[in-house]
């Protein structure tokens, strides 16, 4: 699996907007037949900070994403509102997406 997290610092004047922004992007990218999954976060400490996390089953499949035509419109957009240039962890991870956590489990009461 490819495991990738971007941190993105977002202009604040459009944070709002900024999941909406980004909307056609993650819908495409969740249908590419490699994702295994997209998800966009916001930072508890800064409200313009947004983290996103992606897996992919393949390296075939991210290198697919980052020459499909929806990632190119994307990053075109996304230009004219990021403040900085986004930080990246891309790297290869063992298994196919998402473990249980073995140290924490809910408590039934």
């Amino acid at each position: 699996m490819i495991f990738i997290v971007v941190k993105m610092n977002v202009r604040p004047e459009r944070t709002k907007d900024w999941l909406e922004l980004v909307d056609d992007f993650t819908r495409a990218t969740r249908d590419e037949p490699g994702n295994l999954f997209f998800e966009w976060s916001t930072s508890v400490d800064n409200p313009n900070h947004f983290v996103l996390v992606e897996g992919f089953a393949s390296r075939e499949a991210g290198d697919a994403h980052v020459n499909s035509l929806h990632f190119k419109a994307a990053m075109d957009k996304m230009a004219d509102a990021i403040a900085t240039t986004p930080q990246i962890i891309s790297t290869e991870a063992p298994g196919s997406g998402w473990s249980a956590m073995a140290e924490l489990t809910p408590r039934h009461v």
